[in-house]
Parts: structure tokens; C-alpha cells; sequence
């Protein structure tokens, strides 16, 4: 038998004597952990044999511990308490959220964020600690628990789990279309100048577009300006460099200032999805689920983001 079997072997015994113990008799601890009296009498004199010394004198009524016993007892119970201990501590954090949630999110989120985990305000022993970057980082490497990301999904060894979807809208600042002329139809966006996200694969960006009597159009869009993070690109929209296909949620509060405007509101774009991403499919500690939870009650309650119309 190896030195970690044997070990395993001898912590067991050292429970069972501390139980035996606190039991007052080898009956009531055998009841006690769903054993047998001679079960337990086995495994006692198994722990005495690779100790050489006796722990206890049995008797048909009483159990008392010998001078070895007195000595060997504190440290046995002390074990178990703490194995104990540590069982509490990870209970709560299986049932309670606590420690520090690292939550990854397109930095356009923010506010969505805010709102929909307020549920979390409740639990004062969880600590949020936001990572916001339109750039993807590494789960992994930078330690988050949960991730949000709007799109396709690439294939990965990452676990998604789908919220529901945000809609999108062709926008442009008022001065842009006062000098380049308001698009009619979705052919007219070739004529204009486009801003837009990295796209995935090549160079140019590809729109489909319903319209009004369920036609629809696909359009090949090459950008003008390309960037990385929304709010820069939102920022160029409403200087009027250009046409940008906006989430809703990001371009709310310029929509409602006016600062942007819809480009051929006939016209509707897919939605996109959004998912919440976890680096494993492993058992999720209270803070990650309850954080879940919340996100899927918000997306519930606004499906396809229909609370970023107000």
C-alpha cells in the first residue's frame, strides 16, 4: 500500500477514535456516521495496532480513554473540526455569493450591466470587479469567472450559454447625411462612407437588411474607418465621418440626444445574440450562478433588448 493510501487510512481512524469519543460508546458512533459496531471496533484496532498503544478501555457499557488516548484525542477532534471547517466554508461559497466576481463584457455594456445585476446589491460579501474591452480577452489567463459577448460564437472550448439579443440600427450623425444626401434603399450604402468593426474574415463587412414589405437585401460594405472598441468608432459616427451599424444598447443616449440618427428605419438588421461564456463546464461557485441568473431574468423580461428602445 502507498504512503498517501496508508495515510487516507490512518485520517479515517483518527475520525472514527474523535467520533467514538464524542459518542460515548462505539454504538452510538457506529448510528451516528451509518456504520456497525463492529465495523468500527475493527477500525480502531486497526489505528492501535499502527500506533502500538491502546486508546481506549471497552467495557459492555462504557468506553474510557487510556493516557495515550488523553493525548491522542485533542488532535484527532481538532482534525475533524476542521475538516469540518473547510466543508462550512465551501458551502457558502456554493450558496452564497462572496468573494470577487471578474466579469468580462464589450465596454458598450456597461449600463445594461449595471441594471441587470442589481439583484446582486443584496449579497454584501460579493465584490464585482468589471473587465470591459471590445476586444475578447482570455478567460483564462486574466481569471474571469463570466464573460458576455455579442455574436456568433466561434467554435472553442468555452462553455456559452445564450441570453437573447440586442437589436441593431444603421445610424449616422445629422451633419454627415446633410452633406452626403439621406440613403433610400439599402443599394444607396454603397455611396456613402462606412464604419465599422474588424470584420472576422476579410475586409469587407456584409449586411442583410428586411424591409417593409419582407424584401430583403445583402450589401458588401468596405469601411472607411475600422476600429477596435465601439466607442471609438461611435465617436467618429457622430463627428460625421459616416454610416455605422450600432447595438442599440450602445447608442441609446446619442440616439435620444440626437447626436445620431436611424439610417433607412424601414429597414431592420439582425439582431445580435448575446452569451454569457464560462472558461469550463465545471460545477459554478453561487457568485457565477447567481450572476447567471440575474442576466437570464433581464433578458427575459426585455427580449431582444426591447429595453434599450425606451
Amino acid at each position: 500500500m502507498s504512503d498517501a493510501a496508508s495515510w487516507s487510512d490512518k485520517l479515517k481512524r483518527m475520525a472514527l477514535f474523535a467520533e467514538i469519543v464524542d459518542s460515548g460508546s462505539i454504538s452510538a458512533a457506529a448510528r451516528r456516521v451509518g456504520s456497525t459496531p463492529s465495523a468500527l471496533s475493527q477500525q480502531l484496532r486497526l489505528l492501535e495496532q499502527s500506533l502500538g498503544l491502546v486508546l481506549l478501555h471497552r467495557s459492555t457499557r462504557r468506553i474510557t480513554l487510556t493516557e495515550a488516548g488523553e493525548r491522542y484525542y485533542p488532535a484527532c477532534a481538532a482534525m475533524v473540526a476542521q475538516a469540518r471547517s473547510a466543508d462550512s466554508a465551501l458551502e457558502r461559497l456554493r450558496d452564497e455569493p462572496e468573494g470577487e466576481l471578474r466579469l468580462a463584457a464589450p465596454i458598450g455594456f456597461g449600463e445594461l450591466l449595471a441594471t441587470a445585476l442589481e439583484p446582486l446589491r443584496r449579497h454584501p460579501r460579493l465584490r464585482l470587479h468589471l473587465l470591459l474591452d471590445d476586444t475578447p480577452i482570455d478567460l483564462i489567463a486574466e481569471r474571469v469567472d463570466l464573460a458576455l459577448r455579442a455574436g456568433q460564437m466561434p467554435d472553442s472550448s468555452l462553455v456559452a450559454r445564450s441570453l437573447g439579443s440586442l437589436p441593431r440600427q444603421l445610424c449616422a450623425a445629422p451633419r454627415y447625411l446633410a452633406e452626403r444626401g439621406w440613403p433610400q434603399h439599402p443599394r444607396d450604402l454603397a455611396q456613402h462612407d462606412w464604419l465599422g468593426l474588424p470584420p472576422r474574415q476579410g475586409s469587407v463587412e456584409v449586411l442583410e437588411l428586411a424591409g417593409p414589405q419582407g424584401e430583403r437585401e445583402t450589401v458588401r460594405l468596405q469601411a472607411r474607418v475600422l476600429a477596435s472598441q465601439v466607442l471609438a468608432l461611435q465617436a467618429m459616427a457622430e463627428a460625421g465621418w459616416g454610416i455605422q451599424v450600432a447595438v442599440a444598447e450602445d447608442a441609446r443616449q446619442a440616439m435620444a440626444h440626437g447626436t445620431l440618427v436611424p439610417v433607412l428605419p424601414g429597414w431592420t438588421l439582425g439582431p445580435v445574440p448575446v452569451f454569457a461564456v464560462t472558461p469550463t463546464r465545471d460545477e459554478l461557485p453561487a457568485k457565477v450562478r447567481h450572476t447567471l441568473a440575474a442576466l437570464q431574468a433581464h433578458f427575459a423580461t426585455h427580449p431582444g433588448g426591447s429595453r434599450v428602445r425606451d
